[in-house]
């Protein structure tokens, strides 16, 4: 979300600095890389799950998982691996080019 001209401006001459995310923890430019891409996969996840009509539980089953790592995953959880969060769409049936979109373009929404 960006902030408009004007709103940053009356901010910055009230005292505030105004920057992103990013900015505000100190991430290289690497780790907001890694951080976008991580929070992607994870809204892939719980999309994926969600069009298959499936519970966090079920997709614990399908994976040999848990319930609570499903949720872990969809948090993006920084327990949680990008390789399992691929290997979990991968065995939802998502298609490798699929997954590659996610990954080029982790914020953008997918069509049905």
């Amino acid at each position: 979300m960006t902030m408009d001209k004007r709103t940053r401006k009356r901010l910055e001459s009230a005292g505030w600095k105004v920057g992103g995310t990013s900015e505000f923890l100190g991430l290289t430019d690497e780790e907001a890389a890694i951080v976008e891409l991580k929070v992607g996969l994870a809204n892939a996840v719980r999309e994926q799950r969600s069009r298959r009509s499936m519970t966090q539980e079920q997709l614990g089953r399908l994976l040999g998982s848990s319930q609570s790592r499903v949720a872990k995953m969809e948090a993006a959880d920084r327990s949680v691996s990008i390789d399992l969060m691929v290997r979990s769409l991968l065995r939802m049936g998502v298609s490798r080019k699929d997954v590659a979109s996610y990954i080029a373009a982790p914020g953008r929404k997918r069509a049905a």
